[in-house]
């Protein structure tokens, strides 16, 4: 069964007159579609946990917000500010209940959010894992030995200009083609040069 925090009726009662029937409102619809729903309080703010953190409501001095946790995944919502919208919550700035959405369609988006935890779909996409370290060809890495500026030029690039080098290099089908390259890179890298610097100039 879920649960009341008493600190959330304080919470409301100290709101301001207008955002007391909203909250009341949406605090309401949710316990009527999860009625599991354990509340909390974070950050100062009413919470509504579910398989962990489901979704949030607050109120402020002009209006009050309402938004879900993982909203970024659930249709016909606005995106909040953690998503690029310009406002907390996903249903935009509530200064009264007809602002809100019906009760019907309140209560999908409520069942919706409960379906994406109890899948433990993550809130945000997962970082992309750095790509490794390109290892220099012994050709380049003999090459580079010979010319001290370019060596210089090399090392001083970020992982991912000497991978361009790295992978210009290595794509080369003939042997012949890849010698050019070498020495191209020895060149270009001589006079300071990305491997991409004819584009950049543009």
């Amino acid at each position: 069964m879920g649960a009341r925090d008493p600190r959330v009726d304080a919470y409301i009662a100290k709101s301001a007159d207008f955002a007391q029937p909203i909250l009341t409102h949406l605090r309401e619809v949710v316990h009527e579609a999860c009625p599991d729903v354990q509340e909390t309080m974070k950050w100062s703010m009413p919470f509504f946990d579910y398989h962990g953190v489901m979704c949030n409501m607050a109120a402020f001095k002009a209006h009050a917000t309402f938004g879900f946790w993982k909203g970024k995944h659930i249709p016909g919502l606005a995106p909040n500010s953690n998503s690029g919208g310009d406002s907390m919550g996903n249903l935009g700035r509530l200064a009264s209940v007809k602002d809100l959405p019906s009760r019907k369609v309140l209560a999908g988006y409520v069942k919706e959010a409960m379906r994406l935890n109890q899948e433990h779909v993550p809130a945000t996409k997962p970082k992309k894992t750095p790509k490794p370290e390109a290892g220099t060809p012994p050709d380049l890495a003999a090459a580079l030995k010979k010319n001290r500026k370019a060596a210089a030029t090399f090392e001083g690039f970020p992982p991912g200009q000497r991978r361009e080098y790295v992978n210009w290099i290595t794509e080369a089908k003939r042997e012949e083609t890849r010698a050019k390259r070498v020495a191209q890179a020895v060149e270009w890298l001589a006079e300071g040069k990305k491997r991409n610097w004819k584009y950049e100039s543009r």
